[in-house]
Order: structure tokens, then sequence, then C-alpha cells
């Protein structure tokens, strides 16, 4: 009797620690897209820690072309672009405390062919502390991803 409570007490918290990660979905909270379509995304991104996170970079998958960000109170935002002039890497920085989710919003156009997204999300911690959602370990930080077919 022990060994399944212990069993599924372990299976919740795996569940719950496996889906509270960092991740890119369209604004009605798919991860499918169209090739080409101009599409809404939302960067979901919660504070795992019992301290707050302070900047979340973002670096945008090759082919995606950033049109337009909605503002984010309380938030900076810096972007890095390419010698093309499109956007390759988000920067916001801001305070998401513990217990405390945010959603970064922002317009772009998809690739024109099919193809699997891979959003790579870095959440930095006020100590310093840096949880890199890039699949360098995708059984726990995992990459989010978007089917664009």
């Amino acid at each position: 009797m022990m060994n399944r409570l212990t069993t599924a007490l372990c299976a919740a918290l795996w569940l719950s620690v496996a889906a509270a990660h960092a991740t890119v979905r369209t604004e009605t909270g798919l991860a499918e897209s169209k090739p080409a379509a101009s599409e809404t995304y939302r960067l979901n991104v919660p504070t795992e820690k019992d301290i707050s996170t302070t900047e979340v970079r973002l670096i945008v998958p090759a082919g995606v072309t950033i049109t337009r960000f909605q503002v984010m109170p309380g938030f900076t935002r810096t972007v890095k672009k390419n010698a093309a002039g499109l956007i390759t890497e988000v920067i916001w920085k801001g305070r998401i405390g513990p217990m405390e989710y945010a959603r970064f919003f922002f317009s772009a156009r998809n690739p024109e062919a099919a193809t699997t997204l891979s959003w790579k999300v870095y959440q930095t911690y006020s100590d310093g502390s840096v949880v890199a959602w890039d699949d360098s370990d995708a059984q726990q930080f995992p990459a989010s991803k978007t089917t664009v077919k």
C-alpha cells in the first residue's frame, strides 16, 4: 500500500514539474500552425523556484520573422538582429515572482515550408542561476516545439 502511494505521489510531482516549463504556443494555445501564416504567439514562463525570475531570453527559430510585440508592463525588452535585420533573439528583463507566471505575446510570420520550430528559452533567476529550456536535457528541460504543416 505504501509503495503505491509513494509511486502515485512521485508520478503526480513529476507531472506537475514536467508541465511547468517555458512554452511557446499560438495565441489560441496550439502547438501547430501553417506555413507562411502570420501568427500571434505567446511565450508562457512560470517561476518554478522560491525566488523571482528576472530575465527571459528567447532564441527565435530560423525562418521565423517577428513583426511586433505586445507591451509587457514592468518589463524592458531588447532584441538582437542579424545582418538582414531579422530578429534572432529577444530578452525581457523584469520580475516574475515565486508562484507566478508571465505571458509574452508577439506577432510573427512562419517559414514558407513545413518544419518543426524549436523555441529555445533561457530563464534567469534572481540568484543568477539559469534554466535552459533548449533540449540540452530534453527529458528535464525540453525546448518548446511548434509544428508548421
